[in-house]
């Protein structure tokens, strides 16, 4: 649920409950530019809760998992240090509420576009090298909502029941592991909010995007290969094509499952839909066929998988293995998912409104941003799982500096404390 307070009161926050103002130092003077906003309508220069302000508190809620609600985070503005390190003065319930409906989001992609500046690349997979465009990872994700919510009504389960929701959609920066852009729609994934629509109105070139079935269509690919951009996207299994070359396999390919590399003329001629219009290549490769558990209609009847996973890509020079291994790597986005739900808190919604969702999210991207400036690598399932914790105040700092300084799979060592200290700027 969003926003409000649960059936008891919850227990009083303390200065001790509370971690993560290291981080604000360097964060309040990108947040300062934002000050301003929303008050062309104080006439009476009366506004006590400033943009930038309602930012940090929505900050320090992410930073902070223990503040769960709306209410909580209200308790955290009437500490006396939380005053002093933010900048912000006691606030109440009803400003807080108020707050998403007067300021403008699309204020904070200027913080983010800062914070990306100082980004580096992580160490590309070296199998990538032959890639040379931006690898961009495109999905969508659904944050939950209040039933209350009409536009984000969709999809009725088998027992009747509505889910209510937001969908997220996000591209994705392989190397930085970071978003680079996200786009905020209702639920329904049709028509506007159609993940294949949202993408097309905002394809770059010199970009390969990596994609699941749900964007495979022969127009979204023919706009991709036009503005010099490459896809590389799963089709469905029982997709229409006619073998026009037949690639050998490299033994590497053969050991990473890939089953066949053919260039191929996608869709029937019968069809009278688009057809591709540049050389499309299919690499299938072997996998485990599971069976599908939804209960959404439309997901039972399809048949059972045959054990191919089939990737179509205008990529016709680059191996099949990298193929396969770039098909692998979209799965990172999941990995930033479940930081951003679970670590972040953003299953749980503050507001209700579509800015106060907006707000939340560009909120989390920015402590995205700064978990990568901090750790210096992916956040893998145990980095993430240790920073909760610390978070949390679970596991103490020299635990979580400890964690930071272990050797990574590629045996390189992360900076000392001192040193992630001065990257952040404090």
């Amino acid at each position: 649920m969003a926003g409000g307070a649960g059936k008891s009161n919850p227990k009083p926050l303390r200065e001790r409950d509370l971690g993560g103002f290291r981080y604000f130092k360097k964060l309040l003077p990108l947040l300062g530019r934002l000050h301003e906003d929303g008050c062309g309508r104080d006439t009476a220069s009366n506004r006590t809760l400033h943009f930038d302000q309602y930012c940090s508190l929505v900050l320090l809620q992410l930073f902070n998992p223990a503040v769960a609600t709306l209410r909580l985070l209200q308790q955290a503005s009437c500490i006396e240090s939380v005053q002093r390190k933010l900048g912000c003065a006691r606030t109440s319930l009803g400003s807080l509420s108020e707050s998403p409906r007067v300021f403008d989001p699309d204020l904070l992609l200027g913080v983010i576009g800062e914070l990306a500046k100082e980004l580096k690349p992580l160490g590309r997979d070296p199998r990538l090298a032959e890639v040379k465009q931006v690898i961009t990872l495109v999905d969508g994700s659904l944050l939950r909502a209040l039933p209350q919510v009409a536009e984000a009504m969709w999809l009725a389960t088998h027992s009747g029941t509505r889910h209510a929701a937001w969908r997220l959609h996000a591209h994705f920066d392989l190397d930085k592991f970071v978003p680079t852009r996200l786009d905020l729609t209702d639920g329904k994934n049709s028509g506007k909010s159609d993940g294949k629509n949202v993408l097309r109105k905002h394809l770059a070139a010199d970009h390969c995007y990596v994609m699941d079935r749900w964007y495979a269509q022969f127009k979204l690919f023919n706009e991709i290969n036009a503005i010099a951009a490459s896809y590389v996207c799963r089709v469905r299994d029982n997709s229409v094509y006619e073998v026009i070359e037949d690639r050998p396999l490299s033994a590497a390919a053969k050991a990473d499952g890939v089953e066949s590399d053919r260039v191929i003329k996608l869709g029937s001629n019968q069809s009278g839909r688009t057809a591709p219009d540049h050389r499309v290549r299919l690499v299938c490769i072997k996998s485990t066929p599971h069976e599908k558990r939804s209960n959404r209609k439309g997901n039972t009847g399809a048949g059972p998988s045959d054990g191919l996973i089939r990737i179509a890509t205008n990529l016709t020079d680059v191996p099949a293995e990298v193929i396969a291994l770039l098909y692998e790597k979209r799965y990172q986005i999941e990995l930033f998912f479940r930081s951003f739900k679970c670590l972040l808190g953003c299953r749980h919604l503050i507001s209700e409104s579509r800015q106060g969702i907006e707000i939340q999210v560009y909120c989390a991207v920015i402590v995205c941003m700064l978990l990568n400036l901090y750790t210096g690598r992916r956040p893998g399932k145990s980095t993430l799982t240790m920073t909760y914790w610390y978070l949390s105040g679970i596991a103490t700092e020299q635990e979580f500096i400890n964690h930071l300084n272990r050797p990574d799979n590629r045996g390189v060592k992360l900076a000392a404390k001192e040193a992630l200290w001065k990257k952040l700027g404090v």
